[in-house]
């Protein structure tokens, strides 16, 4: 029996509230994972079948932590009478993406796509756009076009993201425009698809083949939609598509947390969620969990200057807590210097370690005096966005040749690996398939495979290339079979893919090339660290007989669906945080310290021109509300920008928040001591306290 009672009564009723269209306005901190998972369960306990049950959130680490408390919450259930198989009546709890992957999976031929098309990653939609750039350039020496930049730029207008558009560079948006067509047939030439077009693709099947839509109806009876505030428009009308006839729909989010604007995200979604469902129930979580009621009253004063927005009133049963502190620097160097102290301060004055102290800031260029004041001080810190697992070079290579096996269509990932490790097909020889691919309109793989293509080739060339051909059909080969005795292992990726790197040659491959034997063996020890995953992570859940060639194929989508994953690599240990303020949305920490609330950082300048005054006073709402304990704000005099200092001014958000919550420390800090002297100070105040 799921037990209730620890819920609040906002929080019981949102969770016993099951049918019809319900909006709950799960202010920060008030618990809304908790509300989700209870009322997951709370459905399955009221007898509904898991398989019509829908769960969408935005990343795949959410999905999986509500997956988790789901069963924690029921832990037992029933096998299916019809399957036999537990995870068959599981709920389904995914991301958008995900969602979209499994319809697409089963319709997408209605389409003119093949069931086993790719998912390009940002790396290969770059390597598709730089391919089409270098065919369609005309002038030598003009102006080089950003791939990067075109790529953001035709995501959101794919996804609607008109108002990034119109604030974008007229040349780049004319390029991409041109791009746009290219762009698509180079994709769909690889039965290959990007992120955007997994929602646009399932909209236009809902469009062109109702009945697909009403199978989709028919199981999914039930959705939730987590971070509704963060939905774009295409999102909008996929959820909306699947629940406008049994309006059994529940979004959770905080319009007050919507700082995803710029790309593309519609807080309107939320705002306006009457006009679509007039008998929307409106239930409010207000009761906060993570903070003191002196932070809360601050948030709630400086939102308030919000005037289109839901309104709540956060509140908490932590007590009041220590005021906010507000510093004044007289440059980011001392800034940097300045917060540093502190956190070493709290550590060897109260105890608190580094891992529960966050340093927040706007703009990536901050992070760098507050990075040299904590190596000076020799403070350990952990800056959120290093280098993922997934981007270095020889997972790269492994993943491209996985794909290439699924797929050998993929000219991204084909021409990758194709001379890697080196087989005599040079550059050239690979800018003559290439051409020759374009001329014929299909793959690179296509024209390796045509005896009519490859004849004007020299003779060890062609031998190169009919071996590289053969290499790859024996690798499919033995993926298609569902029982694979002859790796040494029935049904097992791992022992597949250890037969392959050793036929391929990697490893003695990536000895040679690098010059450091202590890199070349930690390359190793990555790629053997993911072969033992491959197949804990594909499984996909599913009834039914599958193939190696299928289970790569589920290992290869979560690998690129998931854009979580440095985050979930080894934590590191007891460290500052520091984080920018867009990242930390859904994050929380004892002790927080908001770095450069200044103005022309936060508000950023460019809000000033594109009237986002509004989003920007969301996101230091953000940032407030991630502090638990204590909270300091930090501004500077100046800043130098181009190696002169220039004058700042405080944020105007400084001036919303009440008065008597604040307290100012300039004549404290303005002048820092030195980090040795600082250290020498502790030294003596701990020793005299000890």
């Amino acid at each position: 029996m799921l037990n209730l009672a620890s819920l609040n009564p906002q929080q019981r009723l949102a969770v016993e509230t099951i049918d019809g269209p319900v909006l709950i306005l799960a202010g920060a901190g008030t618990g809304k994972t908790r509300v989700i998972t209870h009322l997951v369960a709370h459905l399955l306990e009221r007898g509904i079948a898991a398989g019509n049950i829908l769960g969408v959130t935005f990343t795949n680490k959410a999905a999986r932590e509500m997956q988790e408390r789901v069963f924690k919450l029921i832990p037992r259930r029933p096998k299916s009478s019809a399957t036999g198989n537990a995870r068959a009546d599981r709920p389904t709890l995914c991301t958008f993406h995900s969602l979209c992957v499994r319809i697409l999976r089963q319709h997408i031929d209605k389409l003119g796509y093949k069931p086993n098309f790719v998912i390009y990653d940002e790396s290969e939609q770059l390597g598709a756009i730089k391919k089409i750039l270098s065919r369609i350039s005309t002038s030598p020496g003009s102006e080089k076009t950003d791939p990067a930049a075109i790529l953001s730029l035709l995501s959101r207008l794919k996804n609607g993201g008109e108002r990034a558009a119109i604030f974008a560079d007229e040349s780049l948006k004319a390029m991409a425009e041109h791009i746009r067509s290219h762009y698509e047939s180079a994709l769909r030439a690889c039965n290959a698809v990007d992120f955007d077009d997994l929602i646009l693709l399932t909209l236009r099947l809902f469009d062109e083949h109702p009945e697909a839509l009403a199978v989709c109806r028919a199981k999914y009876r039930y959705v939730m939609v987590d971070e509704y505030q963060d939905t774009n428009a295409a999102q909008f009308q996929l959820i909306h598509a699947l629940t406008r006839e049994h309006r059994n729909l529940c979004v959770v989010g905080d319009d007050d947390q919507s700082i995803y604007g710029w790309r593309g995200a519609e807080i309107a979604n939320l705002l306006d969620m009457e006009k679509h469902y007039p008998e929307v129930k409106v239930i409010k979580l207000e009761q906060n969990y993570r903070s003191t009621n002196t932070i809360l009253s601050a948030a709630n004063a400086l939102i308030k200057h919000n005037v289109r927005r839901r309104a709540k009133k956060l509140w908490s049963q932590k007590g009041d807590g220590p005021k906010i502190t507000l510093h004044t620097f007289s440059d980011e160097e001392a800034e940097g210097r300045g917060l540093v102290e502190q956190i070493e301060f709290a550590r060897q004055m109260r105890g608190v370690p580094w891992a529960q102290q966050a340093i927040l800031f706007r703009t990536n260029i901050q992070s760098r005096p507050l990075e040299t004041a904590l190596r000076q001080a020799s403070v350990r810190y952990h800056l959120i966005g290093g280098q993922s697992f997934f981007d270095r070079r020889e997972v790269r290579d492994f993943l491209a040749y996985l794909k290439t096996c699924v797929n050998p269509h993929d000219d991204v990932s084909l021409l990758r690996i194709a001379n890697v490790p080196a087989r005599g097909l040079s550059d050239s020889t690979m800018e003559r398939l290439v051409h020759a691919s374009h001329d014929r309109n299909c793959s690179v793989y296509a024209v390796m495979q045509n005896p009519t293509v490859t004849i004007s080739f020299p003779g060890k060339t062609r031998e190169c290339i009919e071996r590289f051909v053969a290499f790859i059909e024996r690798a499919r080969g033995a993926l298609a079979l569902s029982e694979a005795p002859t790796l040494g292992s029935a049904s097992s990726l791992q022992a597949w893919a250890d037969r392959f790197l050793d036929d391929l040659g990697y490893y003695a491959e990536l000895r040679r090339s690098e010059k450091n034997p202590e890199a070349a063996e930690s390359r190793i020890r990555n790629l053997q660290d993911l072969v033992t995953t491959l197949d804990r992570q594909s499984e996909d859940g599913t009834e039914g007989p599958h193939s190696l060639l299928d289970r790569l194929q589920t290992f290869l989508e979560q690998i690129t669906l998931d854009s979580e994953r440095e985050a979930e690599d080894d934590g590191p240990g007891d460290a500052v945080t520091l984080i920018t303020v867009h990242s930390c949305k859904g994050l929380e920490f004892p002790h927080v310290s908001i770095a450069g609330v200044e103005d022309g950082l936060l508000p950023h300048t460019r809000s000033k021109v594109e009237g986002t005054l509004d989003e920007e006073r969301r996101l230091f709402y953000v940032a407030v509300t991630r502090a638990m304990h204590s909270l300091t704000i930090s501004h500077c005099a100046a800043r130098r920008k181009y190696g002169s200092l220039t004058p700042c001014h405080p944020s105007p958000f400084l001036s919303e928040l009440p008065p008597e919550l604040v307290e100012h420390a300039d004549e404290q800090v303005k002048k820092p001591v030195s980090v040795e002297a600082g250290k020498n100070i502790f030294s003596v105040m701990r020793d005299t306290v000890g």
